[in-house]
């Protein structure tokens, strides 16, 4: 097993499902992200301001290389219509090499 989990991660970025494919071309065009997938229908319940809440969002599933992350983190937030939006990362521990290594020429800024 390969130690990349210094180089690769996924970020999970949920938004309104109307505003994602917008958000994932833009990481993508901007070379802040490899690939974004979009799932659609996803159920979020949170509290937000007092209230518990239940709405439907979009999740994206964004590759990048983790010295890209400081930038799409910053892009997300400035794109996105939330005033809070999520942003997480996980670290990639392994993967096919390949397609690792396409991820970090796709980024590469």
């Amino acid at each position: 097993m390969q130690d990349v989990s210094a180089k690769y991660i996924m970020v999970f970025v949920t938004c309104p499902p109307d505003r994602a494919a917008d958000l994932a071309r833009q990481l993508v065009q901007s070379r802040l992200a490899a690939c974004v997938n979009i799932i659609d229908a996803v159920q979020s319940i949170y509290s937000w301001e007092g209230k518990i809440c239940d709405d439907g969002e979009a999740l994206m599933v964004i590759k990048t290389s983790r010295g890209r992350f400081e930038a799409l983190r910053d892009e997300v937030v400035k794109l996105h219509p939330y005033d809070v939006p999520e942003v997480v990362a996980l670290p990639i521990v392994d993967g096919h090499e390949p397609y690792l290594q396409w991820v970090g020429r796709s980024t590469d800024s």
